[in-house]
């Protein structure tokens, strides 16, 4: 079972900024993990990116990484 997604979003009314930030741990067909990283500004387009990871432990970690990586940033959970 993958956990639930998780969302961050930076909003700050005097810069004009609203974006969000969704990392999720998936199967993907080929018997591994994948970490799918969404952003953009929200209401807006967004982009993907999809790492592939023969573990989920591998996978997990790097979640971790991104999650601290953009906390520092200033996102926060939505």
């Amino acid at each position: 079972m993958t956990p639930e997604p998780l969302l961050l979003h930076r909003i700050d009314p005097t810069r004009n900024m609203a974006r969000f930030y969704r990392l999720s741990i998936e199967p993907n067909l080929f018997g591994g993990v994948s970490l799918v990283r969404t952003w953009g500004r929200i209401g807006g387009a967004s982009r993907a990116k999809i790492e592939i990871f023969d573990g989920a432990a591998e996978a997990q970690r790097r979640l971790g990484t991104w999650r601290e990586r953009k906390l520092r940033r200033g996102y926060r959970f939505s």
